[in-house]
């Protein structure tokens, strides 16, 4: 069966905050100076957002630019910001709530929203259709097309219909090529597209590694007399890094109330940490023990569940996001504002910037081989850059200094200096490489689930609406399938069985007393920790079918 072509002006990876922007800006110019184009966006879940999650406190600035008019437009935006908390956790039961002017600024959050972002990516998916766009929601991009040039001429979607073993079902259908004279990857973190991009265009060099964390969080129905509207909670201490000596590890935890008597928590860990006995999955359920969190779930229902790394190396790491025929924007670059825990906003913003270098392109004549150098000039000008280089060392001084120290450098460079401290940290030691030997580090005991606060995995995993056709390739490749049982498990006790928030990685006794690596394909909620914290990069996630993976109604 041949392989069908469409061909666009400009297609766009990835139906999140970023890729719906660059769609829905490239539509508004189109309009704005009647010079019709054709845009598409292509999006591996079985709808736009149904793979989005975020915390998510929204600022926003770059949805003001894009949508002067959103609240006419109906955006959900429903519930403003009225408090902000900041307390360290300094046990199971102790907590110091931090006086509000010793916060560091980026945590201020006047003017701001409590939003679920996938809903607002359905919103940007509504616009973009309206203005002209057209989206493909369940098909994945699976590999990038070259012209002879060696420019990026589009994507092409995954086959549909390949058996476990390879072969081809009654079912299969191939893959589409969708060319474009520009191709602008909008992943998210870690996209597998993006990482092919890097490598190959050689992005990252004489820049810091990307440093990133994993993201787990649950959406609650609470009892409507705790529910206070408005309210924003952070924390940083306990269970993390309350001793470092113990964990190695570094991260925070928020709790966000909602409209309709809900709440969103959530724990990042930093995927720096370094003993690899560390469960970021079992250290969220502990973290929710704290009664400044506890004392809002008791008698409450969790209704939903879901994990996604995030980029925060900050502007040190940002990989060049131009080559020629595309882009690489939003959280697949790395474009997140770790002081403010927040991406969404500076995503859109680079969605932006994106549209108006790639349609006066196209408004020029251009066909699309070249390198859009003006997008590096139009970033390093904008807001965007200013905000991400005024915050380039919080990062840093979180992973050398912990938690308490970091955030004091922070409050200083922030608050004191505004961003100005003459001097740039900097974090050169990938993530992969920071676990020890398990033999020299603490091993962690946790507590069972009791059901009510805290849950185990699988029952986690079933309220992200986690799918996957059962009988298609594993979406996650091992380089070297003898290294889990033979390498990872003496020294590391193989940590992919504990940094997966979703069961997927198991280490099982055979009947023949010999230990085999277990790969629970299935689960997988496509957070992509393990593409990027396996100490050996022995495990690369692809996309799997179209339509596979959670699918999050309201995170």
């Amino acid at each position: 069966m041949e392989r069908e072509s469409m061909t666009f002006d400009v297609v766009v990876v990835g139906a999140g905050p970023a890729g719906l922007s660059a769609a829905c800006r490239l539509m508004q110019l189109s309009r704005e100076h009647g010079h019709e184009l054709s845009v598409c966006v292509v999006e591996k879940g079985s709808e736009v957002g149904a793979h989005i999650l975020s915390g998510a406190v929204f600022e926003p600035s770059a949805l003001n630019e894009l949508f002067p008019d959103w609240r006419e437009l109906g955006a959900p935006l429903n519930t403003a910001v009225k408090q902000d908390d900041i307390y360290v956790l300094r046990s199971q039961e102790k907590a110091t709530r931090v006086p509000d002017f010793l916060v560091p600024k980026t945590l201020h959050n006047e003017g701001n929203y409590i939003i679920s972002l996938g809903n607002l990516c359905r919103w940007l998916g509504e616009q973009a259709e309206s203005l002209g766009a057209e989206i493909f929601p369940g098909f994945a991009a699976q590999e990038i097309l070259f012209d002879d040039s060696g420019s990026v001429k589009g994507i092409i979607t995954g086959d549909m219909g390949i058996s476990a073993s390879g072969d081809q079902k009654d079912s299969y259908m191939p893959g589409m090529e969708l060319r474009g004279k520009y191709t602008v990857f909008a992943e998210g973190c870690r996209g597998h597209l993006g990482k092919q991009l890097i490598s190959h265009f050689r992005l990252d060099e004489g820049k810091d590694p990307q440093h990133y964390g994993i993201g787990i969080k649950e959406l609650w129905d609470i009892d409507p007399e705790k529910h206070k509207p408005g309210l924003v909670v952070h924390t940083a201490g306990w269970p993390l890094s309350w001793p470092m000596a113990e964990k190695g590890s570094t991260g925070g935890g928020f709790l966000y109330h909602l409209e309709n008597n809900q709440v969103v928590l959530g724990l990042i860990t930093d995927l720096s940490y370094s003993n690899p006995n560390l469960s970021p999955f079992e250290e969220f359920q502990r973290f929710k023990l704290n009664p400044v969190i506890k004392q809002y779930l008791e008698n409450g229902k969790r209704v939903s569940y879901g994990a996604r790394a995030l980029a925060k190396g900050g502007p040190q790491s940002l990989p060049k996001m131009t080559f020629p025929g595309g882009l690489l924007i939003g959280c697949d670059a790395g474009t997140m504002n770790g002081a403010k825990i927040k991406g969404s906003h500076t995503a859109m913003k680079s969605g932006l910037l994106a549209a108006e270098t790639i349609f006066e392109a196209i408004s020029s004549g251009s066909a699309g081989t070249e390198e859009l150098t003006s997008f590096s000039v139009a970033l390093k000008n904008s807001w965007l850059y200013k905000e991400l280089y005024q915050q380039r060392n919080f990062g840093p001084a979180m992973h050398k200094f912990g938690n308490i120290m970091g955030a004091a450098f922070a409050f200083a460079d922030l608050n004191i200096f505004n961003g100005k401290l003459p001097f740039t940290l900097h974090d050169s030691k990938p993530d992969y490489t920071q676990l020890q030997a398990a033999s020299s580090c603490k091993v962690i005991q946790y507590p069972k689930p009791d059901g009510k606060i805290t849950f185990d995995r699988l029952s986690s995993v079933f309220l992200s609406n986690t799918n996957h056709e059962e009988d298609q390739p594993c979406h996650l490749k091992l380089n070297d399938p003898s290294i889990p049982v033979e390498q990872s498990l003496p020294l590391y006790a193989e940590p992919a069985q504990r940094y997966c928030p979703a069961g997927v990685y198991e280490i099982v006794e055979g009947e023949d007393g010999n230990s085999h690596f277990q790969i629970n394909s299935q689960n997988c909620v496509h957070c992509k920790t393990c593409d990027i914290k396996d100490p050996y990069q022995n495990i690369t996630w692809v996309a799997p079918e179209g339509a596979g993976g959670p699918n999050y109604p309201n995170m």
